[in-house]
């Protein structure tokens, strides 16, 4: 039995953080039943690149946050689908939404009209700036709440402009939050028998992981300069180049400093007492870092990691995606895996980072076709014939 078995959650979301957040959800058990428009689906199903197939083409970028999960397709402007999906609600656990301010409310499936029917219903809505505020019915992308949540600001070399990171952090930590929000909401519900409304924005998902850099503002008033690979207070922590131009990765702490000397040739610093703390050689950065760096340009990555490994320094080599999804550390663990799609057969995808003792490990199924459980959903949940759904098919409905 895998953790979230017998949870079941009716997702009307889109495109990347949410859906995100069913999967997992799904992989750790809980049944997501995805709600898509007809004919067209979830607008990922289109987004580049596709996987070409003997059956037809499918979109990576929907399979890669879509795994293991049902696909109905019901048409949210027509009243009967409407109706569709308030009777659906009532046999589900969590009702996960992430359309702009107000949309639902038009079609009479907000929270207070569906709460007013099932009051046990987690009901959680992502937007980009919250159900409140001055911002509320502003639109935004992942790249926009980077940017106006802190995150690009701090990210970038020294003296250079402001760089989006390689992912889209914004919407993957957001998916993680709603998650979170989800499976606490549930586990409060197990107390009080009460369900809620779940008022997630993802700038406010940004903001809240500012950390570090929030303290150091609220303690130092310092906002910070954009410093690369390196630690606003802590030195060494920062990535560099090697002599067969590589990058390693080292993040150490005070009891690291003199092995990290010594691996280096750096035999005085390792003796001198006005380095030995972080403090000393944060003062001194400029000088600190500009030795380490000539140091380390003296040895090859892998020899670096070898030496560092040795005597227990933290460090690691910089891999690219390649190099990653192939290490062998990474084949052990078991992260990539594939599963069979009937249109383009065996495709790789990644597990989630989970292995339990005392409930089965997640598992997964390959992303549904459009609307491939419509009929099943329908007719076991709400109990309609196969006439009528047939009948609601016709009339454009589902």
């Amino acid at each position: 039995m895998r953790p979230l078995e017998g949870v079941t959650i009716l997702d009307l979301s889109r495109v990347l953080a949410c859906p995100f957040a069913s999967m997992i959800l799904a992989e750790l058990g809980a049944t997501v039943i995805k709600v898509e428009q007809p004919g067209q689906g979830d607008e990922t199903r289109s987004y580049e690149p596709m996987v070409k197939g003997d059956g037809g083409d499918v979109s990576a970028y929907y399979m890669a946050f879509n795994r293991s999960k049902q696909s109905i397709t019901v048409n949210l402007r027509h009243p009967e689908g409407q109706a569709l999906i308030k009777s659906l609600a009532g046999t589900v656990d969590v009702v996960l939404e992430n359309f702009p301010v107000g949309t639902l409310q038009k079609y009479g499936l907000h929270y207070e009209a569906l709460a007013a029917l099932y009051p046990n219903l987690v009901y959680v809505s992502c937007t980009g700036f919250g159900m409140t505020g001055p911002y509320a019915h502003r639109k935004g992308y992942d790249t926009v709440f980077q940017a106006m949540g802190g995150l690009m600001s701090l990210t970038g070399e020294r003296g250079g402009g402001p760089v989006k990171p390689g992912l889209p952090m914004a919407d993957l930590t957001s998916g993680l939050w709603v998650a979170i929000g989800i499976l606490s909401a549930l586990a409060g519900r197990n107390t009080t028998q009460a369900g809620c409304h779940i008022d997630f924005s993802m700038l406010d998902g940004q903001v809240g992981l500012l950390s570090l850099a929030a303290a150091r503002f609220f303690t130092l008033g310092e906002v910070p300069e954009r410093l690369g690979t390196e630690h606003p207070g802590r030195i060494p922590s920062a990535a560099f180049v090697c002599s067969d131009g590589k990058w390693v990765q080292i993040t150490g702490a005070d009891q690291h400093w003199a092995p990290l000397c010594r691996l280096l040739g750096l035999e005085a610093w390792a003796e001198d007492p006005t380095l030995a703390k972080n403090a000393q050689r944060v003062a001194r950065r400029e000088e600190v870092m500009s030795g380490l760096n000539r140091a380390v340009a003296l040895l090859s990555r892998d020899e670096l990691c070898r030496r560092c490994d040795a005597v227990g320094v933290p460090a690691g080599p910089i891999l690219n995606v390649q190099e990653i999804l192939s290490n062998e550390h990474v084949a052990e663990r078991g992260m990539v895996d594939a599963f069979e799609h009937p249109l383009i057969g065996k495709f790789p995808f990644l597990r989630l980072p989970f292995q339990f003792e005392g409930f089965d490990n997640p598992s997964a199924q390959r992303p549904p076709l459009l609307g491939e459980q419509t009929d099943d959903v329908l007719q076991q949940r709400l109990g309609l014939s196969a006439e009528r759904v047939a009948q609601l098919r016709r009339e454009s409905v589902i």
